[in-house]
């Protein structure tokens, strides 16, 4: 999961979806007792607060050209 600041706005999107879907079908394979690592529940959790976050990091930063036209 690095480099989440380098990667464009559709690709995070993609990532986050992908993900999500990773977790969706460990759970189905938990509750069927068809996985031994328990801790890749965990992981995909992990991943998925990082992408949502990187998302919230993008929405709250002031963009340049409106910081520099205030300025002036």
């Amino acid at each position: 999961m690095a480099g989440l600041k380098d990667k464009t706005e559709k690709d995070l999107i993609k990532n986050l979806r992908e993900t999500e879907e990773a977790l969706r079908a460990f759970r189905f394979a938990l509750a069927g007792s068809k996985t031994r690592n328990v801790r890749e529940g965990r992981a995909h959790r992990k991943n998925i607060a990082r992408i949502k976050t990187e998302f919230r990091s993008r929405e709250a930063k002031p963009d340049s050209d409106k910081v520099s036209a205030k300025a002036k």
